[in-house]
């Protein structure tokens, strides 16, 4: 709850003249049975008329100035909670987008997303609700019960006497609730998980008539939601019966205690009306509390959950550059050093590096779901084998303007080499080296600027295709179309209605596989990058058009170092150099002919793809 109270300091002004206006309201809201009482048991008896209808225009005063306070104060409260929460969601959004790799999968996509939703929503209702009804109802049960002592003290006591009771339910109704409304939440990430993964697999699932099993699915799911929220709603919802029950326990003693007191002329009829009146609102403050428990238990559970992200440590400092040889190092550059020794890392020309690297996705993701709270999702831990490592010790370099084609079987560690090298994860041990300096002495921002990217199953926006390709960046018409061309993407464009002013469909719906293969590839490009990663990014394209853009790179990004991800032999074959993986382990490096001669793993995917012997 901390968190929720560091977002309302900057609203505290604002907060207090609502209170204020709140205040107001609520009192004048009590005046009117008082005034009822006091036109029942004095004016009336008067027979004057005049003072009759004057005091009636009091109340009708005092009725139109509680209805407008009340409206001002809660359009306040309002805005308080819009303007609060709109600045946590944006916090906690610009928190997740610098989450390393690592504290992403151990959060899940799911529960990050239900956190920017659901629980945002959750500690937005709370806190307008606590502006409102937290705020009169207090002040109708304080001030209703004083006034009732001036009205009647007995019946007060009678009244008072109940209040320890709906306390004690309030109280341990409520303690019960918050864990419970956590596992709510938590069930909530697991049916957005399943949801998320079937619609962006709807095609899939369809395609091998799995629609029934995937249903089956969801209903677990489902019903696994429904259940935790009936087990919190039902244990939240035995607080109204209880203190409908006290209450009107209560009620019937008044109203038998009352009728004594009338009948015995110790008490006014004005004033028992007056205070059944207050009873009522009494009820219904106390009724309103229970409410805002209710509301207080979801969003302590929520706020939590938002809590641990925006506490989340940054678990990609930016650190000093490496000292050089001699000078004293960290723990941190001592392994790197070492590998230093074994194969110099620093040297002229290198564009990139891996020195010694080793990286295993399990210690960072475990520590990640710790910090969360959480267990590892199950995508999580399906990446890597917790005992294994997914990169052992690999030792290569390119220069600016070379290029690097990796191969190896799915699983090999093919695409966690680019994660490394843009640095989504730290190396577990050795160093990643660009432009003569490791990957870690970069701001993200520095680091990543240096890139171009397109990966197979990269993201197209609901945006036009000019947007999908500029992304935001400064660049200009004619870089944009020259990237296109360079990608194949220009003529398939130009011939789509509005060219690039064409809108693209949610994840690209309306392109074909390679039609938007060729348009990441063109975002990757546009940017004139100085490390282009194509990722499988060819997987879609036929091989004269796969072709075709490898000429054009070639051609028109002389300078721009390369590394290539593919399964194709024909893609990788005319690179500088050529990185085999197997089980994370280099087991080949080298120009093509070299490889044809040392290393048996890729002369059989070359005989295999390309017939040769």
């Amino acid at each position: 709850m901390g968190m929720i109270f560091r977002y309302l300091k900057p609203h505290r002004f604002g907060m207090l003249i609502g209170f204020i206006i709140k205040v107001l309201g609520t009192f004048a809201d009590l005046g009117l049975p008082w005034v009822l009482a006091y036109i029942l048991d004095t004016v009336v008896p008067m027979g004057e008329i005049s003072l009759v209808l004057w005091w009636g225009l009091v109340m009708i005063v005092l009725a139109v100035l509680a209805r407008t306070l009340n409206v001002k104060a809660n359009r306040m409260a309002s805005k308080v909670a819009r303007d609060a929460i709109e600045v946590v969601r944006h916090d906690l959004f610009e928190k997740i987008m610098y989450l390393s790799g690592a504290q992403t999968d151990g959060f899940g996509i799911p529960s990050l997303i239900s956190r920017l939703t659901s629980d945002s929503y959750n500690v937005h209702s709370m806190i307008g609700r606590i502006q409102r009804i937290g705020v009169r109802a207090p002040i109708i049960l304080v001030g209703g019960v004083i006034i009732t002592f001036t009205l009647e003290p007995v019946l007060t006591f009678v009244l008072v006497a109940t209040l320890p009771l709906l306390a004690v339910v309030v109280y341990r109704v409520s303690k019960r609730g918050i864990p419970l409304y956590t596992q709510v939440s938590q069930s909530v990430d697991g049916l957005v998980r399943v949801m998320r993964e079937n619609i962006s697999g709807i095609r899939v699932v369809k395609a091998l008539s799995k629609t029934e099993y995937e249903y089956q699915r969801f209903q677990r799911g489902n019903e696994e939601l429904a259940g935790n929220e009936f087990k919190a709603g039902s244990t939240m919802a035995i607080s109204s019966p209880m203190m409908n029950l006290i209450l009107n326990l209560g009620l019937t003693a008044i109203v038998i205690v009352g009728a004594y007191r009338v009948n015995s002329g110790a008490s006014m009829p004005g004033k028992i009306v007056a205070f059944l009146s207050y009873f009522t609102m009494i009820l219904n403050a106390m009724m309103a509390i229970t409410r805002v428990f209710v509301d207080i238990s979801k969003a302590t559970a929520s706020a939590n959950r938002i809590e641990l992200v925006l506490a989340a440590k940054e678990e990609l400092p930016v650190l000093e550059e490496l000292p050089a040889a001699g000078e004293h190092a960290s723990a941190d550059t001592k392994a790197v050093r070492d590998a230093d020794r074994e194969q110099p890392v620093n040297q002229p020309g290198i564009r990139l590096a891996f020195r010694n690297v080793s990286f295993g996705y399990h210690a960072g993701r475990a520590n990640a779901a710790k910090e969360a709270g959480e267990a590892l999702s199950s995508s999580a831990e399906n990446v890597c084998d917790t005992e294994k490592l997914c990169l052992k010790k690999l030792n290569f370099a390119i220069a600016p303007g070379e290029s690097l084609g990796i191969l190896g079987s799915t699983g090999s560690g093919k695409s966690t080499i680019v994660q490394l090298l843009m640095r989504f994860y730290d190396v577990t041990s050795g160093a990643v080296i660009i432009d003569d300096r490791d990957v870690r002495s970069y701001s993200v921002q520095e680091l990543r600027a240096k890139f171009g990217v397109a990966f197979q199953n990269d993201t197209v926006f609901n945006d036009t295709l000019q947007e999908n390709i500029c992304f935001g960046r400064e660049i200009s018409e004619a870089q944009m179309q020259r990237a296109a061309k360079d990608a194949c993407a220009y003529d398939y464009i130009m011939e789509k209605d509005g060219g690039f002013a064409h809108e693209a469909a949610i994840r690209g719906g309306n392109l074909s596989g390679g039609q938007k293969q060729r348009l990441l590839i063109a975002r990757a490009l546009a940017g004139q990058p100085e490390i282009l990663i194509l990722d499988d990014s060819s997987s879609a394209l036929d091989y004269k058009t796969d072709a075709a853009i490898r000429q054009a790179i070639r051609k028109n990004y002389a300078d721009t170092t390369i590394v290539m991800i593919a399964q194709r032999v024909s893609s990788v074959m005319s690179m500088d150099h050529i990185l085999v993986l197997e089980d994370g382990e280099m087991v080949g490096y080298g120009s093509h002919e070299a490889l044809l001669e040392t290393c048996e793993i890729y002369r059989e995917i070359y005989e295999t793809q390309m017939g040769a012997k």
